[in-house]
């Protein structure tokens, strides 16, 4: 008998649909005709112990307990889904071949494995079981990936780079959450305060941009502007660029500070002669934009409808396992495989159908277009989220639905557009030996853009005909007063968008370069949680639009050591787990120096000022504990939340 382990039972009764009929349903598991069995998890069936199954006396919270690490680490049951792991455990032993069908991500790899390890299996089924990837539940994509399968074996270093990321976690949460509460306590700060390997260094970038608000002081800078005509009497405008000599009065991003050299620069080209140095004109050509993976459709999502992360992550899951109009939507990837383009001509019919674009958009779209995203090369376990040929028949999508299925078809339609096409003019003017640039853009085909909302074709700024050494005359000089500007709060888009481009906040340089080439801060799954808890956690507020830290985030903040403040030092785990995954780094040259850097944030916390935590409420805004002898059981609920992932 062949069993198919999905990570959920949406997945498994696509599977199924996809075998033998007539099925038999049975309590956790679906038989199908020729006797093979699709069965599934129900998210993780497993968890990490708590430290007191370790031992019963890390019941308490001490600092003489900390760090408390494993040294053989124990999974246990869930309790809510302990019969269904029963289930699948018999099934296993039954099972002749098993075929690992979790989600195509590094946590649906271990989330499965774990099940499989679990049931104490011979090595030999172990190393015969296959791994089936599936990104699309529609049944004809199930059929084709039913014949495409691999060697589990194959998947063995994403597992472990998942099972470090798991493990990393709970050292992080658990130790380093019972530190600091046990500092805020001494301040007689009665509430948890959890501490996590990403969560944190995540807060500690909205506080640093909230104290940078706060402490901001606009300063006036100043540009001059030559306004110029041509012996045609053509006019128009070019901008002064300071020379070298110039930089003792400018800031760090070149902004004149003196208004006396700016004044002297507008005087001294004020009815002068000018002459046109340099002239480059070009015609340029912009690809369209890759397909969406999670985060920069997160990201385009929240700038069009201010939706947060968790919103369009769930509505993905919708879309995904109910209505089966996108493929897999916890996606880091936005390549599609060459033979996906075969499916072009179908996936535009749905697309009509569904309301995803409108019929001429569509109609306008050339299947036999190929662009950059068609690319073997450049998929990993999963591709980029596209719609699929599901064509709706009686249902109708909510609102948020559409508007996250349309941004999905949009993404994927501007594939097979045409490039947009502009030309791009740059002029250098001399004027009594200082430099003068004007720039202008015309559009020439708008392409890809009909699909961005461009709708017509504009100049953004226009020149007069130039041509190198062309006599100008400078009619007047001006100089323009401007401010400088605090950077603006956090929002849902721009936070995600630090999430995924972290390496812009890490100051170390060779971190930096490392982390530009890798997926930044959590993953595409878990970003929106992250986020989520820190609201629940009241450690972020939103005002609007605006995301800011509370002062419970803020004291949080202000007394851990930079390591755990900044994002640094979990960047550089995220490019290790990554390293794991490639096989360019073991388990063991992770965790033996994270667990290192743990004991030493450890009597860290042990020391920290904690008067801060004096300030804050002493107990939550909401009555938590009904008797006095929940307020552990509480600790211990709100504790493990807080190290399942961040």
């Amino acid at each position: 008998m062949k069993l198919y382990i999905a990570e959920k039972p949406s997945l498994g009764r696509a599977i199924a649909d996809a075998l033998p009929k007539p099925h038999k349903k049975h309590d956790g598991y679906i038989e199908v005709a020729n006797g093979d069995c699709v069965s599934w998890c129900i998210g993780h069936l497993l968890e990490q112990a708590e430290p007191d199954d370790y031992d019963e006396r890390f019941k308490k919270w001490q600092f003489e307990h900390l760090p408390i690490v494993p040294e053989q680490w124990q999974l246990k049951a869930k309790t809510k889904t302990r019969k269904q792991l029963s289930v699948l455990k018999k099934l296993i032993k039954q099972a002749t071949q098993l075929v690992h069908a979790g989600d195509p991500d590094r946590e649906g790899q271990l989330l499965v494995d774990q099940v499989i390890e679990h049931a104490n299996i011979s090595k030999t089924k172990k190393q015969q079981t296959q791994r089936l990837l599936i990104s699309d539940l529609n049944l004809a994509a199930v059929k084709k990936s039913l014949t495409v399968m691999r060697a589990n074996s194959e998947f063995i270093p994403l597992s472990v780079s998942a099972l470090a990321r798991s493990r990393a976690d709970w050292l992080f949460g658990m130790n380093l959450t019972r530190a600091y509460t046990l500092a805020g306590q001494k301040a007689g700060f009665g509430n948890v305060l959890s501490v996590g390997r990403v969560q944190t260094p995540i807060l500690g970038l909205v506080v640093n941009r909230d104290n940078e608000i706060a402490n901001f002081s606009s300063k006036p800078f100043y540009e001059v502007l030559a306004h110029l005509v041509t012996a045609e009497n053509q006019s128009f405008t070019a901008k002064w660029h300071p020379s070298k000599a110039c930089e003792p009065y400018q800031d760090e991003e070149g902004r004149v500070l003196n208004k006396a050299l700016a004044e002297n620069v507008a005087s001294r080209i004020q009815q002068q002669q000018a002459q046109l140095t340099a002239i480059q004109q070009k015609q340029k050509k912009q690809s369209a934009p890759l397909p969406y993976n999670l985060s920069a459709l997160q990201i385009d999502a929240a700038k069009a409808f201010a939706m947060p992360a968790q919103n369009v992550l769930d509505i993905c899951q919708v879309l995904y396992e109910r209505h089966k109009l996108i493929t897999y939507p916890r996606s880091d990837n936005r390549y599609l495989p060459k033979d996906h383009h075969g499916d072009a001509a179908s996936i535009f019919n749905a697309i009509t159908t569904n309301g995803g674009q409108s019929a001429e958009l569509v109609a306008a779209a050339d299947a036999k277009q190929r662009s950059k995203c068609f690319n073997d090369a450049k998929v990993a376990a999963h591709h980029a989220i596209v719609p699929t040929a599901k064509q709706l028949k009686a249902v109708t999508l909510a609102s948020d639905e559409l508007k996250i299925y349309q941004l999905i078809c949009r993404h994927y339609l501007i594939q097979f557009y045409p490039d947009y096409i502009y030309n791009e003019t740059k002029a250098e003017v001399t004027i009594a030996g200082g430099l003068f640039k004007a720039h202008a853009k015309q559009d020439v085909s708008l392409g890809f853009k009909l699909l961005m909302g461009k709708s017509e074709l504009k100049d953004d700024a226009t020149l007069p005909p130039l041509t190198k050494g062309m006599p100008l005359f400078c009619t007047q000089g001006e100089v323009v007063e401007k401010h400088t500007s605090p950077p603006a709060h956090f929002t849902d888009a721009t936070l995600l968008a630090a999430m995924t481009g972290i390496s812009r906040y890490v100051q170390d340089p060779d971190i930096k370069k490392i982390l530009k080439d890798t997926d930044g801060l959590g993953t595409e799954a878990t970003r929106a949680g992250i986020l989520e808890l820190l609201f629940k956690r009241r450690f972020l507020t939103r005002e609007g639009k605006s995301i800011k830290a509370t002062e419970t985030g803020m004291a949080l903040i202000s007394v851990l050591p930079q390591g755990l403040a900044t994002p640094d030092l979990t960047a550089k785990w995220e490019s290790s787990l990554g390293g794991i995954a490639q096989q360019q780094m073991s388990y063991q040259q992770f965790l033996q120096p994270l667990i290192a850097d743990l004991s030493g944030f450890v009597q860290q916390a042990a020391a920290c000022d904690s008067h801060v935590f004096a300030k804050l409420p002493k107990t939550a805004p909401k009555k938590r504990f009904a008797k006095r002898g929940q307020k552990t059981a509480f600790k211990k609920s709100y504790y493990k939340k807080s190290s399942v992932s961040h």
